[in-house]
């Protein structure tokens, strides 16, 4: 039987306490630790399409670098 691909979605988290933002690949089976963190973003479905909103956001001030 075929299987499809794997789906990767990415979206930003933001670090409660530093303001940093970082994309997460959503197909990892666990979340980020510690859990201080809120997701910034909507799905992202590329890489490269989550450093765009990474860069967005860092430009507007909403994420520290």
């Amino acid at each position: 039987a075929a299987t499809a691909p794997a789906k990767a979605d990415y979206s930003l988290i933001r670090w409660n306490d530093t303001g940093f933002c970082q994309v997460w690949d959503k197909s990892i089976p666990t979340t980020p630790w510690p859990s201080n963190y809120s997701v910034v973003s909507p799905s992202v479905p590329t890489f490269l399409g989550a450093l765009d909103v990474k860069g967005a956001m860092l430009h507007s001030g909403h994420c520290s670098f």
